[in-house]
């Protein structure tokens, strides 16, 4: 198997350490001609940049049928540079629950696009609480793109699947109640938390990937079943547990 100096063609200082937010900290949102949906939210600009250390964290792939088996050390997002960072941000993604589907740029330029601002986020409502939505914390849609532009590197292309976004506090608790993982105080009821699964690629390996951005919580919860488990991540302070 190789190793990321082998893989990536890493030679010494050949990657930078760049804030996650890039460009887009500080400037104003601009229309998209991307076609809209009923029920967004308000326009959110995106928060100030948060620093990235350098370091890797090793990941031990679960071999779970049908997932793939990537070297352990290459999915790791310290070792992108700024030219990644800079490149306008398209994120796919799938809704099961509701059935829809949609591929949005979302950031160009060092200025994130409201309208397809405001689809991320009537996409990630709350299917099961009335179809309640809220804005959504940009950073969290920076890790999600991130995620899927790393993985897209390696033929790795498939639509980012969020089984969980924005929740009501009375949908949360409903969770509860049925024995659902879901914190009493949960992220998710301030937009500021997605479970998300990549169709092929098993839970240790997307989680430990997501947790290599340093941008929040990571949740592994593992489950049988041809399409295994599901990552929580968050915006909140970086912890990680298992589900």
């Amino acid at each position: 198997m190789a190793s990321r100096r082998e893989f990536l063609g890493m030679a010494g200082a050949s990657f930078l350490s760049v804030p996650l937010i890039g460009c887009a900290s500080s400037v104003p949102m601009r229309h998209s001609s991307i076609a809209g949906s009923a029920a967004r939210p308000a326009p959110m600009p995106a928060p100030a940049a948060a620093g990235m250390a350098h370091a890797s964290e090793q990941l031990a792939p679960s071999g779970s049928a049908g997932a793939m088996a990537p070297p352990p050390d290459i999915f790791d997002a310290q070792a992108l540079d700024l030219e990644f960072w800079l490149r306008p941000r398209t994120i796919e993604v799938i809704r099961p629950a509701s059935k829809e589907r949609a591929k949005l740029l979302y950031w160009k330029d060092g200025e994130i696009i409201d309208s397809a601002y405001q689809d991320l986020c009537h996409l990630m409502r709350d299917v099961n609480g009335g179809n309640e939505t809220r804005n959504i914390d940009p950073k969290l849609f920076e890790t999600l793109w991130g995620t899927q532009a790393f993985v897209q590197r390696y033929g790795i292309d498939a639509p980012l699947e969020i089984l969980s976004g924005y929740r009501t506090p009375a949908s949360n608790q409903k969770l509860r109640e049925a024995g659902v993982p879901a914190a009493r105080q949960s992220l998710h009821m301030v937009g500021r938390a997605a479970d998300i699964r990549i169709a092929n690629l098993n839970a240790e390996v997307l989680g430990g990937l997501v947790k290599s951005f340093r941008q929040g919580g990571v949740g592994f919860y593992y489950r049988a079943g041809p399409k295994g488990g599901w990552i929580h991540a968050d915006t909140g302070l970086q912890r990680t547990w298992k589900g």
